[in-house]
């Protein structure tokens, strides 16, 4: 009789903990991530300021914008540590592509898309899309392989050529690490 009841008491421990184990996992499958809602940039990603839209990078198919001109050579030394930052806080880029990363046709419009790390990355098919997301970056750095500097680029160049020949004191960035 004691061995029964022993049994039956261990029977229905394994099966309550199993049922417990099911139910979590269910719940998991149903649980999905709450999107964060996206708003458009204010703020420099590298500084924090308020952003200044004659000074800006164009990087990955995003328009960038800085607090200065010197912003830009640190975005572009570690760009997804910036897209990252700018992704967990809500941050979306101005999309400037014309072309899809992955086939090199130009977009009629921008209906396909995905969010990938700070980015907004606009394709000319679904298909191009799937293959995008088996390896973003080999496709991000095509984007800035393809990219060409514009007039605001160079003209941003010579203002940042003349804000290294001022005193970094006279910026207005005192004590702040460029």
């Amino acid at each position: 009789m004691k061995l029964t009841t022993r049994l039956t008491l261990f029977a229905t421990l394994f099966l309550a903990m199993g049922a417990l184990a099911f139910a979590k996992e269910q719940t998991a499958k149903n649980t999905k991530p709450v999107p964060v809602e996206l708003k458009n940039q204010t703020n420099c990603p590298v500084m924090g300021g308020k952003i200044d839209s004659t000074f800006y990078t164009d990087i990955q198919g995003q328009r960038v914008y800085h607090c200065c001109p010197m912003c830009s050579k640190k975005l572009k030394a570690d760009p997804d540590k910036y897209f990252k930052k700018a992704a967990a806080e809500g941050v979306l880029f101005e999309n400037i592509q014309t072309t899809c990363p992955v086939s090199g046709e130009k977009l009629a419009e921008k209906e396909i898309f995905t969010d990938y790390e700070g980015r907004r990355i606009y394709f000319c098919c679904k298909k191009c899309r799937g293959t995008f997301n088996e390896d973003p970056q080999k496709f991000l750095k095509k984007m800035d392989q393809t990219s060409q500097p514009t007039e605001q680029d160079k003209k941003s160049k010579k203002m940042k050529m003349k804000m290294e020949k001022m005193d970094q004191k006279d910026s207005g960035h005192d004590g702040q690490d460029h």
